[in-house]
């Protein structure tokens, strides 16, 4: 039994409604019964856990932010990051796995698709019987997205793609079936590049998911480069109007980091929950090291941080489901969640001391997987560089 399942009162209630509070006690019991028992071994081998998947669409979790009319569950954003928040405080990989598979997977083809992509694709992705993969980043286009060198010429009625791009999430599973892909589609009048985004099926010849990747962390997590070699896929696979690819996905991205945010958050508490459990049960000079302040205030900075990381990522979620601009509190909170989940790896493992650094414990896992929270979906310095906008200040 973890610090988390013997408090008397778990802050990450606080402010839900019962509904959102039987989610979140749904999905930890999931978190702690089903993954954690799993994590362990499928860390060390690299496995990307397939009856995890299964069990999480059955759960209909990958449908929480999308409507019902498409299989969905007829939630928001909001729900995404309460599951999100829970699955992360044990496993990233399982978290990312979903929020991938939500807001960078399916949520492309749910805000701009046609009727008849939408009716073709989601039900799968939304039930979690088929993952979709984000195809932006490229080997010179990472924060610089607008650097795209992948091309796209339509001849005939048909998209002839050529290119490649790298870190690509959920994008070479068994159940992948898609990748929507950001190609430049011809020149604008100002000269620069019209950037569009083409659903590519995975079955398509000459689109490659090249072998994983070695990483540091998110072992659990499925992440390729791919390559596209005349790939050639019909004119209505464009998704959204030709020439927005880029904007689109900078919508996407933005309502990405605020699920990113609320992960962060959850490894961030999860950090916060081991730290305290050992603390009580580690002695040292004939008494817990919880009884020296030099722990417990190293702790309670933990707690503090976690909960700010959560005020972050729900007032972001909330603005965003009044329809007003969020993309500033957006940033604000995938800074602060994952600065959060970074420091707490540290100082939990510090907590730890040598146990710390064996990794079958979760703080080892999130030391390791918590680094890429500040670089994924946005580093941490576009995001400053984006609140440094907001206030007018060069960015």
């Amino acid at each position: 039994m973890t610090a988390a399942t013997t408090r008397r009162h778990n802050p990450a209630d606080d402010g839900l409604n019962e509904e959102l509070v039987a989610l979140r006690h749904t999905v930890e019991e999931f978190a702690h019964e089903v993954v954690d028992p799993k994590m362990t071994e499928n860390y060390r081998n690299h496995t990307f856990d397939y009856d995890i998947q299964a069990q999480m669409g059955e759960m209909g979790l990958f449908g929480l932010p999308f409507s019902e009319e498409y299989g969905g569950m007829g939630g928001d954003y909001f729900a995404l990051g309460i599951a999100l928040e829970e699955l992360a405080r044990v496993d990233q990989s399982v978290a990312i796995t979903l929020e991938a598979g939500c807001s960078l997977g399916a949520m492309p083809i749910y805000r701009f698709g046609t009727e008849e992509q939408k009716q073709r694709y989601l039900p799968d992705l939304t039930a979690g019987k088929a993952l979709a993969g984000f195809g932006l980043t490229e080997p010179g286009a990472g924060s610089d997205a607008g650097g795209t060198k992948t091309t796209a010429t339509l001849d005939g009625g048909r998209w002839t793609i050529n290119g490649s791009k790298q870190f690509i999430t959920n994008s070479g599973t068994d159940i992948t079936s898609l990748v929507t892909t950001t190609a430049v589609t011809g020149t604008r009048e100002d000269g620069r590049k019209e950037i569009s985004a083409i659903i590519v099926p995975t079955d398509t010849p000459g689109f490659t998911a090249e072998p994983g990747y070695d990483k540091v962390g998110w072992n659990c997590s499925d992440t390729h480069p791919l390559s596209y070699d005349d790939v050639s896929v019909p004119e209505e696979n464009l998704l959204g109007a030709r020439g927005r690819g880029f904007a689109q996905f900078l919508s996407i991205l933005a309502e990405g980091r605020v699920a990113i945010a609320a992960l962060a958050t959850g490894a961030a508490q999860g950090c916060v929950d081991e730290a305290v459990a050992y603390a009580k049960q580690r002695t040292s000079f004939g008494r817990p090291i919880a009884d020296y302040q030099g722990v417990s205030f190293k702790i309670a900075r933990m707690e503090a941080r976690a909960w700010t990381a959560r005020q972050a990522w729900r007032t972001a979620a909330r603005k965003m489901l009044t329809g007003a601009d969020f993309s500033t509190e957006a940033s604000i909170a995938k800074m602060v969640a994952s600065d959060a989940a970074m420091d707490n790896a540290r100082d939990a493992t510090q907590v730890f001391g040598g146990a710390g650094f064996m990794n079958e414990t979760r703080v080892a896992r999130h030391y390791r997987d918590s680094k890429i929270l500040e670089i994924g979906e946005g580093t941490t310095e576009v995001q400053l560089m984006l609140i440094a906008r907001s206030l007018g200040l060069a960015g």
